[in-house]
């Protein structure tokens, strides 16, 4: 079996990154983002990136960092709120964005990851979503045809794993990055915590490492919030 734990993101996406690539990134806001693989993407200078994510990060958090340094020609997401940058720089047409409803987002990951290459949903019917789509009619309702995503890379975040890339995810930061890692053709992952193989209850295991090509350990992390909401003191 080849080594999948690599010393940090940058060598763990040596080789890996070229301009132009299709990149799934999971998380959902703030929560599980793959914070060290995303600064290494920044730092390796690649440009001319689209990013499947369900999300574009806030402004310098996330996939909002590379937005900054102009890194992403397209955005495939289903929630871009929060984000000025984002904002700006599609409302100057210098971002192309794609919007897919969230759940639409997850099947077209997961359908990649399955091989896939489409399916059929309501969803969006009647909408812009459907657009250019093609329509077809079962049971007397109309479908669309959305189409699996097959990324050139997935870069996502786990709470543990063991040597062998078996994942374990904690508790809402499973979102987006199960599918995510499975539509990529390479997966790289950042774990809060590496465990022996064989530690890991077997059928707590949300994602094999059959899915996984390499590993860095990421932490220690700074648990973000993405917007903090607090009481006035009241008066004794």
């Amino acid at each position: 079996m080849a080594k999948k734990l690599f010393p940090d993101a940058k060598s763990a996406l040596q080789g890996v990154l070229k301009n132009d690539m299709l990149i799934a990134s999971g998380g959902f806001g703030l929560c599980g983002l793959p914070e060290r693989l995303l600064d290494a993407v920044r730092d390796s200078g690649v440009t001319g990136l689209t990013f499947v994510s369900n999300n574009a990060g806030i402004d310098n958090e996330g996939i909002g960092k590379l937005l900054r340094t102009k890194q992403v020609n397209k955005m495939i997401a289903s929630y871009v709120g929060e984000n000025k940058e984002f904002e700006r720089q599609y409302l100057a047409g210098e971002l192309e964005v794609e919007f897919c409803p969230q759940g639409t987002l997850a099947e077209r990951m997961r359908a990649g990851g399955a091989g896939i290459p489409g399916f059929y949903t309501k969803t969006g019917v009647g909408t812009l979503v459907a657009e250019g789509k093609e329509v077809k009619e079962f049971g007397g309702e109309e479908y669309i045809l959305e189409r699996g995503i097959f990324a050139d890379l997935s870069i996502i975040k786990a709470w543990k794993a063991d040597e062998s890339g078996n994942l374990v995810f904690r508790k809402t930061a499973r979102n987006f990055n199960l599918p995510a890692a499975t539509c990529g053709k390479i997966c790289v992952v950042e774990v809060e915590e590496l465990v022996p193989v064989g530690s890991l209850d077997p059928d707590c295991i949300h994602l094999p490492g059959v899915y996984v090509q390499r590993m860095i350990i990421g932490a220690p992390y700074d648990k973000k919030i993405e917007f903090r909401t607090v009481r006035e003191k009241e008066d004794a």
